[in-house]
């Protein structure tokens, strides 16, 4: 499979960092709602770590993923005859997928630097506080998580679906050039 995307199919590279960053951000919405009803022990702060970890995890692969982007400069092209309203929705609903992918982890960043928490990733590095402790900040950047994380839901959701419906209704390639080892043919 080639390591960049061609005007049919998308790259290895691509569909690399689309899995890896999906996987993640699934992992990370379901953990998130369980974790914060722990009971206070040394387990929450492992759990809590690890989300954290894998928060800056997915942040540096959303910056690899658009920096690849720009790089690659072309992708596959939409399937032929689909109707401009729904090549206007999938440009959108991706351009506030990747505006979630961003803000979700930063914010999570800025509510833990304004809560006084350090931040280590996976224990190995120490990461700068975005913000100085302030309890006004924090709850802010709070709430532009919470509400994320159901923008994420939804997006997600809404990403599903479609490339479900391009598979088994509308019978495009779609989905089969995203998924591992799928391509379609020359």
């Amino acid at each position: 499979m080639p390591l960049r995307s061609d005007l049919k199919n998308w790259g290895s590279i691509t569909k690399g960092l689309h899995w890896l960053i999906a996987l993640a951000v699934i992992g990370l919405l379901c953990v998130g709602p369980w974790m914060v009803e722990l009971p206070i022990s040394a387990n929450k702060v492992r759990v809590y770590a690890l989300h954290k970890s894998t928060g800056v995890t997915v942040l540096a692969l959303m910056c690899l993923r658009m920096a690849w982007r720009l790089i690659e400069g072309r992708r596959p092209r939409l399937p032929p005859g689909m109707p401009a309203w729904q090549r206007g929705l999938a440009n959108a609903s991706h351009g506030l997928l990747y505006l979630a992918l961003l803000v979700m982890p930063l914010s999570g960043w800025i509510f833990n630097s304004a809560a006084n928490f350090p931040l280590q990733w996976f224990g190995l590095v120490s990461m700068p506080a975005l913000a100085a402790p302030d309890p006004s900040i924090k709850q802010l950047a709070r709430d532009v998580h919470g509400w994320t994380a159901w923008l994420l839901i939804g997006l997600v959701t809404l990403h599903v679906l479609a490339a479900l419906k391009h598979h088994f209704f509308d019978r495009d390639p779609t989905l089969r050039r995203m998924l591992p080892g799928g391509n379609v043919r020359r």
